[in-house]
């Protein structure tokens, strides 16, 4: 390349506003599938699970998705928007992926308690994402109530994925 080329400057990203609302309309639309998806499964999770301190925790877990999918439609009025279904092969297939360590681990309650475990931390950790980057975008469309409901759901997959973690210690350190 000569000197004298033209330069592309590829510092400047310049997403317009149309596009950033397709996009957190269709990243909105992917987590809110997932999360329908995952409160369909976490009963199936709950009985499943051996120690009690888990089975709360997945109980206390249904009620905070179930909270996030009300603030998720409450972010759908509020941008006069519909949920519409969203491909998210990744995100249940994640959840999927639990029933299949169950079935692996099932002869033993600690191993199994301990696979659904690492599937709820990594599931709770991809929502935090979610959220986080859904969140930022908000703040860019302009709406301080669509992002404190953002925030609100970030806050509850943190606590839950600190929950899930904190119980895991009591797996691997008694």
């Amino acid at each position: 390349m000569s000197e004298n080329s033209p330069k592309q400057s590829s510092d400047k990203i310049n997403l317009g506003s149309a596009n950033l609302r397709k996009f957190f309309i269709d990243h909105l639309n992917r987590i809110y599938s997932a999360k329908i998806h995952l409160i369909e499964k976490l009963p199936l999770l709950h009985k499943e699970a051996h120690f009690s301190d888990l089975q709360n925790a997945i109980s206390e877990t249904v009620d905070n998705v179930e909270k996030q999918i009300a603030r998720m439609e409450l972010i759908y009025a509020l941008l006069d928007e519909s949920v519409a279904p969203a491909n998210v092969l990744g995100l249940t297939g994640l959840v999927d992926d639990v029933f299949e360590a169950i079935q692996q681990q099932k002869a033993e309650t600690e191993l199994r308690d301990l696979s659904i475990i690492f599937y709820l931390q990594n599931i709770e950790s991809v929502e935090m994402a979610s959220f986080q980057i859904l969140q930022m975008a908000a703040v860019k469309i302009k709406n301080k109530q669509v992002a404190q409901l953002l925030k609100e759901n970030y806050e509850e997959a943190k606590a839950d994925r600190t929950l899930f973690l904190l119980i895991s210690t009591k797996y691997i350190t008694n």
